[in-house]
């Protein structure tokens, strides 16, 4: 189970692939970077201009090119494909509006349990700057530094039953979240933290898994800068 490989380090390092900027034609080229890598299992999702049919397309293009497990990131039920390995099941516990919150997981929660694939139920915390996906879901930015916000938040999921806690400053953010930050959650947390947003190089990736979580996720990276990928991933994996 890909829960159970996070728990216990055998997923140290996600990539997250948005479909609305890779697909069939192009994404071939960036899974045979991920493929040399390392980097243990590929995220699909984005905060804007997702569908199934892009999102479908893209999971097979990744299937014929690499074994790495798929996971869903959606945004909403529109980011949905049944080809899917797993799905990060997620509430955005600190959005203003509550279908980021509920609304979207009452609306595919029977069309979820119909399928085959692991459904993991992750709280979903977004950070400052928040980027896109802090304006798109309505966030009420947690401080990057701020550790009683994000203990408060962190724990209400672990007491609520979510099976993990992704905390993020959002992709493309300039400054990832205070490793400090990371360390007191991780510290307090029976259930596994994945971190994400801003995470450029491979010291920062390196204090995320020192803090503490269980994962760290890289995107835009993986095409951007192919050779940082690989020290990330060696990083995460020390």
């Amino acid at each position: 189970m890909i829960l159970e490989n996070i728990k216990y380090g055998r997923i140290r390092h996600l990539t997250l692939l948005d479909p609305e900027k890779n697909g069939p034609g192009n994404v071939e080229n960036v899974l045979d970077i991920i493929n040399r890598s390392g980097s243990d299992a590929i995220m699909v999702g984005g905060s804007t201009g997702t569908d199934q049919k892009s999102v479908d397309d893209l999971i097979v293009a990744i299937k014929k090119s690499t074994k790495k497990p798929v996971i869903l990131f959606p945004s909403s039920p529109d980011g949905f494909s049944p080809r899917a390995d797993a799905i990060f099941y997620l509430s955005l516990l600190n959005s203003n509006d509550l279908k980021y919150v509920m609304g979207y997981q009452v609306k595919s929660a029977r069309l979820l349990k119909s399928t085959r694939m692991e459904v993991i139920s992750v709280a979903y915390l977004v950070f400052e700057p928040g980027m896109t996906v802090g304006k798109v879901g309505g966030a009420r930015l947690i401080g990057r530094q701020d550790v009683s916000t994000a203990l408060d938040y962190a724990s209400a999921a672990e007491l609520i039953g979510f099976h993990a806690i992704y905390m993020e400053a959002g992709s493309g953010a300039p400054q990832s979240i205070d490793p400090a930050v990371v360390k007191s959650v991780c510290k307090e947390m029976t259930i596994p933290v994945i971190v994400g947003g801003g995470i450029r190089d491979p010291e920062t990736a390196g204090k995320m898994i020192d803090a503490g979580a269980a994962a760290v996720v890289t995107g835009t990276i993986a095409e951007n800068d192919p050779e940082i990928l690989g020290k990330i991933v060696s990083a995460v994996k020390a």
